[in-house]
Order: structure tokens, then C-alpha cells, then sequence
């Protein structure tokens, strides 16, 4: 062993040994600094430095669990001094007593009402000295006192005599200063309530130090439960000779107790799960288990277009009834004013923000009732959750501009770099090799940058990308069977919606490798353009929707789909009958639409026309004979005789 880690280890075992008889802080860095003296070499010094903060944490950790130690006995005490004790001035000569020594100030009091002179006045103290402190009477709203018995809240102030939030009188400050006292605080004895959530104040609890403190919402806690039990013996004293009554009253303090434990703990494992969440990258679907687990309720998050982000795509959600994007909204703006969750239609809603940005909401599905804590609860998993939301947007922003660079090249030059493109994509996590469509969005009323957020927002943890190329905003999708016409109609719907104007969404066929997918780009432009031309501003549509219009734009030329698509119907209904229509319809407009020189060419009765046009219309639809339709019709049946696929009979063939 080498001899300088041979001599530390005497200052190991000497850091156990200040362990274990909780030495001051001072001792425990002062052997780091005698091995320093001693000529340790760096290693040594940092193995000891690093043992000596584990140490001092370690020391940290066993006094707070010795400090709850202590204020649980107090609790316990206290309520055993309750049960024993039927003089009222030694019981809350003990409570006081013990709010000072737990707290750790210098002076604690009690101050009772006055029915009859209609102030209070001091009826415990404990650590005082001056008799102008003790003989001090308060109006009510006079003083933090005062206050306190007012609103029947706990007040603290660090520095009273200089706090300008509390009305002062000279008497009260003189005997402030006769004291010596700075750092007050106060919380109400309550009867009909617990802790501060109501009820008739029946005096004020006071722990004040001779100077400036900051008091903790442990210590306030702390202080209302002493405050609770305060008033408990009070109440009971008053009430003696109803039993009943004074049984009840107990029963419901050591309920309170109880349930402050429970709440104590339940907020400990909150915060240890909620911490763990974050510490290892979790999700919103983790979030909103935990929080179901500890509140014993189902739990959704959903974005800020209220998109349910806990459940799997295409799935329906939670159980039962689901709210409404309306009412969710409301909601959620309901609490983002209040600052709170809140309740609304048996459900919780707590808005998540970030800063004054609207990241989603958390909802609490359950008809239990939910108290203070478990609310705080709710709405510090509302804090983690805009986190969790804050980060995942961050890194998903950043992948996508990196994927928009790719598409920029892939775009500008797919020639030049083939696989190198392809390469570059791959550790993209996006395959090349797989079939993509690739939207063009163009917005009306609002700017393209916004619509390439709004891009970015709508392809927000799925597997598409998106960039601004020449001038538009391009989305790279990864074909999942939805037809191309449908896909640019949702993602025009979407877009709309994200950007509040009207967005225009052109796709191309399914393309792979990058040459493949530049030309589809051109596709999509063309179809675009066409769009725009025709005046469907905010509609999405590829070549095959546009009729005619996509055999010319598209980069296919596919008119064997285009015939099918519009004359499908009319070719597999005479397939079916043996009839005719196609001669028919293609005689009607040889004939410039003109029925009798359509009967006179068919050989036909003008009645035995009419019926084969009606038959068309309900094949094609009503606005089958509008001047658009017509056009791809003819051109239809143009293409159709062309193909000579199935020439025209010779006879008329049997009436529809």
C-alpha cells in the first residue's frame, strides 16, 4: 500500500468518528486541510475532500431526520398533554414552550381574545423578558398579530419594526424594541378547522427571534400544528362539561395530525419519483403514471392543441368520457389565469406552462375529493411536465433542423452525392430506401417562417421532417399506405389550424432513393401551383385528385389511372349489364350535348336516352355535366378510345 494512503487512513476513521458524534462542519474540513499541511499527495486530498462531503451530507441527512423526530414527539407530547392535563394555563404553557424550542427562536407566545375590551392580550409567554412585551395589547388589524387574527393566516415578517406590510402603533413597537424582537411569526388558533383553512380564530401563536430570520414553510407547518393543538385545549377547556363534544374535538385533531403526516409522506414520494423522472430523461406518459399511482386517479397530458400525449396513436383514450377540446381549452385557460389547478366537470385541470407560454395541460380524471396537498401535487407534476415538454421540444427542434439541411441538399443537388446523401440520412434516423411523400405547404395571411414552426409543431413526435426550401415549406412523411391526396388534405387541415390561415398542401406519389425524391418534389411544385391556380387555397390535393390537370402535371403520365379513376364507374357497370354507357356518353357529347341529334345517332328513343343519362348521373354524381367534369370526361373518353382496350360495339346494345 502506499504510505500516504496508509497515513489517511486515520483521517477516514476520524470522519466516522465526527460522524458519529455530529460535529460541528468546521472539524470535518479542517482534516482536509491538516492532510494539506501533512504533505498528502492529490489524490489522497481529493479521496478525502470527496469522503468529507459525503460525510457532511450524510450529517445533514441525520439531522433533519432527527429534527422530524423531535417535532413528531412534540406532536405527540402535546396530544398525550391533552389527555392528561386538565389545566388549561399548563397546557399551553407546554405547547408554547415547545414552538420555542423545536423552532429554535429565542421567544414564543400566545396571545387570546378579549370579548369584553375587544382586543387580545398575552396570555402565555415563554423566553420574554421585558414586562411592556408582556403586558402589550392588540386591536384587531393592528400589528402582524392583529393581522393574523384578522385574516386567520400565518404572517412572517424578517424584520418587523421595518416591515412596512403591518399597521404600527408605538405601543406595539415599543414593546418590540423593549424585547429586542426582529423576526416574528404568527399563525392563527382555529376552531372548526385545521392548519389554516378556516374557521373562528380564538388567538395567535407566536415564535419571534432578537434577530433577522427567514422563517421556512417547514417551521410555518410546524407552528400551525402546535397552533392547532393550541386551540384544541382551549376549546376543550371551554367545553368541559360536554364530553362528547371535547371527545370529538380530539378525535378530529388527531385526524389532523394523521392526515398532515400521510400528506408529509405522500409529498416526500411525489417529489422522489417526479425527481427521478426528469433525472432519467422520462416522458409524459411517465409523469402521468406516477402522478395516477400517487393520487390513486387516471391521468392524461395533452399538448397545447389538447392532443392526448400519455395514449398510444389512434387509440381512444381514458375510460368514459373523455373532455372535449372545448372544454378542455376553457379549462386550461381557467387555470392558467388562476395560477392553480381547477375543477371542472369531475375532472382536475392544471394548465403547464412556461412562463407565460401555453405548453398543454395535465387532467386528473377521478370523482374523488382532492385536498390542498394532493392539488400542490397535481400541479408541481404539471411543473415537471413542462420540463419533460420544454426538453423533448428542444431536442426534437434541433433534430428537425438538422433533417432540414438534408432536405435542402437532397432538393438542390441529389446528383452529386447520391449515397453520400443517403449516408448523411441514415444517421438521421431517416431511410432513404424506404418510399416518402414529400408535401409543399404555402401559406396565405401569415409568414412562411410561422408555417415552418407550425410545421415543426405538427410533425412534433413522429417520424417526418421538415424544412424551408425555396421560399415554401417542404415535409419529407414516410409512406404508411395513406393515399397521397389524403395525407396533403390532413396535413393542410392541420397546418391551418397550428397557423391560424389558411394553408395549401400539395403531395407527390411515394418516391424512394434521393433523385426519385427530388422529382417528386417537382411533382408536388407542380401540383402546387395548379392548386393555387384553380383557387383552392387551403385544400390539399396531389396530381391524381386534379383530374386531367395531375395526367399533365404529375411526373407519371398514368392515364390508365386517370380513365379508371373517371370512368370507373360507368366501365364496370356495362361490364356487369352487357350495356353500353360509354358509347352512349361519348355519342352525347359528339353530338354537342344535343338530345335529339343523340337519339337520331343511337337509333335510340329520346325516353331511352334520358334514362341512360339519369343512369350516368347516378353513376358519376350530379355535377358530372359541369364544364370541369365534362372536360375530363371527353378527355377520358379520348384516352380510353386511344388505348383500344375495349373499342366501341357495333350494335347499340340492350337499354340500361
Amino acid at each position: 500500500m502506499h504510505p500516504h494512503a496508509q497515513s489517511a487512513l486515520p483521517r477516514f476513521a476520524r470522519l466516522l468518528e465526527l460522524l458519529a458524534g455530529d460535529a460541528p462542519a468546521e472539524e470535518f474540513g479542517a482534516l482536509a486541510a491538516s492532510a494539506r499541511t501533512a504533505g498528502a499527495d492529490a489524490a489522497t486530498l481529493a479521496e478525502l475532500e470527496e469522503a468529507t462531503a459525503v460525510a457532511l451530507r450524510i450529517r445533514g441527512r441525520l439531522r433533519q431526520h432527527r429534527r422530524r423526530e423531535r417535532e413528531l414527539t412534540a406532536l405527540f407530547d402535546t396530544a398525550s398533554d391533552l389527555a392528561a392535563l386538565r389545566d388549561l394555563d399548563a397546557v399551553l404553557q407546554s405547547i408554547v414552550h415547545r414552538a420555542r424550542l423545536l423552532l429554535g427562536t429565542d421567544t414564543a407566545y400566545l396571545t387570546l381574545p378579549d370579548e369584553e375590551a375587544g382586543d387580545t392580550y398575552m396570555r402565555v409567554t415563554d423566553g420574554s423578558v421585558s414586562p411592556l412585551f408582556q403586558g402589550l395589547r392588540l386591536h384587531l388589524g393592528v400589528g402582524l398579530g392583529g393581522l393574523v387574527a384578522q385574516s386567520a393566516r400565518p404572517y412572517a415578517s424578517p424584520d418587523y419594526l421595518t416591515d412596512a406590510r403591518f399597521r404600527h402603533t408605538e405601543p406595539i413597537d415599543s414593546g418590540v424594541r423593549d424585547e429586542g424582537l426582529v423576526a416574528i411569526l404568527g399563525v392563527p388558533l382555529l376552531l372548526g378547522s385545521v392548519s389554516g383553512s378556516g374557521g373562528q380564530v380564538i388567538g395567535v401563536l407566536f415564535a419571534a427571534d432578537r434577530s433577522p430570520r427567514a422563517f421556512s414553510t417547514d417551521e410555518v407547518a410546524l407552528l400551525c400544528s402546535l397552533a392547532d393543538h393550541a386551540a384544541i385545549a382551549i376549546d376543550t377547556a371551554r367545553a368541559v362539561a360536554d364530553t362528547r363534544t371535547a371527545l370529538t374535538e380530539l378525535a378530529e385533531a388527531n385526524a389532523a395530525v394523521q392526515a398532515h403526516a400521510a400528506s408529509v409522506q405522500r409529498a416526500e414520494e411525489a417529489h422522489d419519483r417526479l425527481t427521478d423522472i426528469v433525472l432519467r430523461g422520462g416522458d409524459p406518459p411517465d409523469v402521468a403514471a406516477a402522478v395516477a399511482t400517487l393520487l390513486d386517479g387516471e391521468v392524461t397530458i395533452h399538448d397545447g392543441d389538447g392532443l392526448d400525449l400519455t395514449a398510444p396513436r389512434d387509440t381512444a383514450g381514458p375510460a368514459g368520457h373523455p373532455p372535449t377540446p372545448a372544454d378542455l381549452q376553457q379549462a386550461v385557460e381557467e387555470s392558467r389565469s388562476a395560477g392553480r389547478a381547477v375543477l371542472r366537470n369531475g375532472r382536475w385541470i392544471c394548465a403547464v406552462l412556461a412562463g407565460s407560454e401555453l405548453l398543454g395541460s395535465l387532467v386528473l380524471h377521478t370523482p374523488a375529493h382532492l385536498d390542498a396537498a394532493d392539488r400542490r401535487l397535481l400541479e408541481r407534476a404539471g411543473v415537471v411536465a413542462g420540463l419533460l415538454l420544454l426538453l423533448r421540444r428542444s431536442v426534437a427542434e434541433t433534430e428537425n433542423r438538422i433533417r432540414g439541411e438534408l432536405i435542402s441538399d437532397l432538393l438542390t443537388n441529389p446528383d452529386r452525392d447520391p449515397a453520400g446523401l443517403t449516408a448523411r440520412a441514415r444517421r438521421l434516423a431517416v431511410d432513404l430506401g424506404r418510399p416518402h411523400l414529400v408535401l409543399i405547404a404555402e401559406p396565405t395571411g401569415t409568414t412562411s417562417e410561422r408555417l415552418a414552426a407550425c410545421a415543426g409543431r405538427y410533425l412534433f413526435g413522429g417520424d417526418g421532417v421538415s424544412a424551408q426550401h425555396a421560399g415554401a415549406t417542404v415535409l419529407l412523411l414516410p409512406d404508411d399506405g395513406t393515399p397521397p391526396g389524403d395525407a396533403a388534405r390532413r396535413t393542410a387541415t392541420r397546418l391551418t389550424q397550428l397557423s391560424g390561415a389558411p394553408v395549401t398542401v400539395a403531395a407527390s406519389r411515394p418516391a424512394t432513393g434521393p433523385r426519385a425524391l427530388a422529382a417528386a418534389h417537382a411533382e408536388a411544385a407542380r401540383c402546387l401551383r395548379a392548386l393555387l391556380v384553380l383557387g383552392r387555397t387551403g385544400d390539399g390535393a396531389c396530381a391524381t385528385d386534379l383530374g386531367f390537370l395531375g395526367v399533365v402535371l404529375g411526373d407519371g403520365h398514368d392515364l390508365d389511372a386517370f380513365v379508371a379513376q373517371t370512368l370507373g364507374p360507368l366501365l364496370d357497370y356495362d361490364a356487369r349489364r352487357g350495356s353500353d354507357l360509354i358509347h352512349t356518353l361519348n355519342v352525347y357529347f359528339g353530338c354537342g350535348t344535343n338530345l335529339t341529334r343523340t337519339k337520331n345517332e343511337l337509333h335510340l328513343h329520346v325516353n331511352t336516352v334520358v334514362q341512360r343519362l339519369d343512369r350516368i348521373q347516378a353513376l358519376l354524381g350530379p355535377g358530372w355535366n359541369s364544364p370541369e367534369r365534362t372536360l375530363e370526361l371527353q378527355v377520358a373518353l379520348r384516352l380510353h378510345q386511344l388505348s383500344a382496350r375495349n373499342p366501341a360495339p357495333t350494335d347499340d346494345g340492350p337499354p340500361p
